[in-house]
């Protein structure tokens, strides 16, 4: 068990009628780590996900923040942002006409005493974003700059600086390098290793095992809804992971139910 861990799951379960999705799955998330979540397609870990953000109740176990016990039936995806906790989706929901300045506070706006949109500090406070938390060197790239002509990669950075900005202790990425060009992939890597570099967490779910273990502390592979497998990086080279997973494909294909 992490000592303090942000994030705690312990036992926890989720059923769909009679599909279970999560079993039993006991989990932590330490302070200042990135942790990378890997399995197959219907693992589970879009729902274990789901849970530890508010979108989804699980059927059983329990979920603790920051030491807390969490009342499952009063947790949303409002208290986990109240919590610090910040889900970067594939789809990062960007709006690609608006300026980057007005991206940056989707849903949270900067507001002046009279609870106007201050748009002057959300401008500054976009740009300081830009510069100092995701290094945005880019030539012609400002905080008026339409989402529209950024590439993918930099479209990441953007969602990422956010969440970063709205003092998150935990950030989660859902798969940010998929359809990415290699130079794109390095990107948001590098944007990755800022949030560990800023003091906080992430768990960063990817299908591409090379990038998980280029850049996270821990591995953590859900199969079929259990953990099998809770490791440092640094005690698993990369080739023992992909033979680690290609033995469960291995063991699926023998007994596929």
């Amino acid at each position: 068990m992490t000592s303090n861990p942000i994030v705690r799951l312990e036992n926890v379960g989720k059923n769909y009628g009679k599909v279970v999705s999560l079993k039993g799955v006991t989990l932590d998330i330490g302070s200042n780590e990135i942790v990378g979540l890997i399995g197959d397609n219907g693992a589970g870990k879009s729902t274990l996900i789901k849970v530890l953000t508010g979108v989804e109740t699980p059927t059983s176990g329990t979920l603790y923040i920051h030491g807390k016990k969490i009342d499952a039936s009063h947790y949303s995806v409002k208290e986990a942002h109240k919590l610090r906790i910040e889900t970067v989706y594939q789809d990062t929901s960007l709006g690609e006409k608006q300026p980057l300045w007005r991206n940056f506070f989707v849903g949270r706006p900067i507001t002046n005493w009279l609870g106007i949109i201050d748009v002057k500090a959300e401008k500054k406070v976009a740009e300081h974003i830009m510069r100092n938390t995701i290094g945005f060197r880019g030539a012609g790239i400002d905080v008026d700059t339409p989402v529209s002509r950024l590439s993918g990669g930099e479209r990441q950075g953007v969602a990422i600086g956010r969440a970063m900005h709205f003092d998150s202790d935990l950030i989660v990425l859902d798969e940010p390098t998929v359809a990415l060009a290699l130079k794109e992939v390095q990107k948001v890597l590098d944007f990755i290793r800022s949030i560990k570099a800023g003091g906080r967490s992430c768990i960063y779910i990817e299908h591409n095992i090379h990038h998980v273990h280029e850049v996270c502390d821990r591995l953590v592979v859900l199969d079929r809804g259990e953990v099998v497998l809770d490791t440092p990086t640094a005690a698993m080279t990369y080739s023992e992971l992909a033979e680690f997973l290609m033995s469960l494909n291995t063991q699926h294909a023998a007994n596929p139910n």
